[in-house]
């Protein structure tokens, strides 16, 4: 196993904004060369691999639907092209809609399927074939699965089935030295997160946590970090609820 992230590359989708910003910052502050996977917002992906450069590091962006495998299956080869292969994969793409099941749009339904189950599925069979020694696969799961919180059932639904994959993943990468985890996060304070809700629901929300306060993409990038690090290589097969202690 390697005892150093010095020289590694990491592949972080979703990391234009909040836990996937985050994350790609401190894992290039780590000594990681960055590949930011991006679906949309260009301005916002390179204002990260600018920030990640300014720092000091070496980064770029790639523009892709996470569902789609010959997309993803070019993130891996042009990860491996510029900077020698693959070493640890963040997958903290997601698409969120609240709403109750009653009323839910089935379209929606199957777009947040897609992106947060498909998605992960194919960037995680792509990092199971292509994921170096001493690497990691971490994908995002919520902790509301477990708070079962009213109008998140479509939601909860799509990362139940992402902890369904990582313990089953993890033994399948038996004698790989990969490891794969799930991070879980609660209530975060991302754009993600604080859409469509008003300032009383946020304040109630900095309040369940025994901490009292919001999460901040940061708290979540550096659990990230440690289990893309040496350290954090023993923890494996885990989703990791990381909300300040809601549940």
């Amino acid at each position: 196993m390697t005892t150093t992230t010095t020289g590694r590359a990491a592949i972080v989708t979703g990391g234009s904004r909040g836990i996937g910003r985050a994350a790609a910052l401190r894992l290039a502050a780590d000594g990681f060369k960055i590949v930011i996977g991006y679906a949309g917002r260009h301005a916002d992906a390179a204002d990260t691999v600018k920030a990640v450069e300014a720092a000091g590091g070496a980064a770029f962006a790639v523009q892709l639907d996470i569902a789609d495998e010959a997309a993803a299956r070019e993130l891996f080869d042009r990860t491996e092209s510029a900077f020698g292969g693959v070493d640890v994969v963040v997958n903290a793409a997601g698409r969120m809609t609240l709403e109750t099941v009653a009323d839910f749009d089935l379209a929606e339904f199957d777009a947040i399927q897609r992106t947060n189950v498909r998605g992960t599925f194919v960037i995680a069979q792509q990092a199971a074939r292509r994921l170096r020694p001493g690497g990691a696969l971490i994908t995002f799961s919520t902790s509301i699965v477990g708070l079962q919180a009213p109008t998140y059932g479509a939601y909860a639904a799509s990362k139940g089935a992402v902890e369904a994959m990582t313990l089953i993943l993890a033994r399948e990468m038996r004698g790989r030295d990969v490891t794969v985890n799930t991070v879980a996060p609660g209530p975060t304070r991302t754009e993600l997160y604080l859409d469509g809700k008003d300032d009383e629901t946020v304040a109630r929300a900095a309040q369940q946590p025994p901490l009292g306060r919001l999460g901040e993409p940061e708290d979540i990038a550096a659990l990230v970090a440690f289990l893309a690090s040496p350290a954090g290589h023993w923890v494996n097969g885990q989703t990791i609820r990381a909300n300040g202690g809601v549940i």
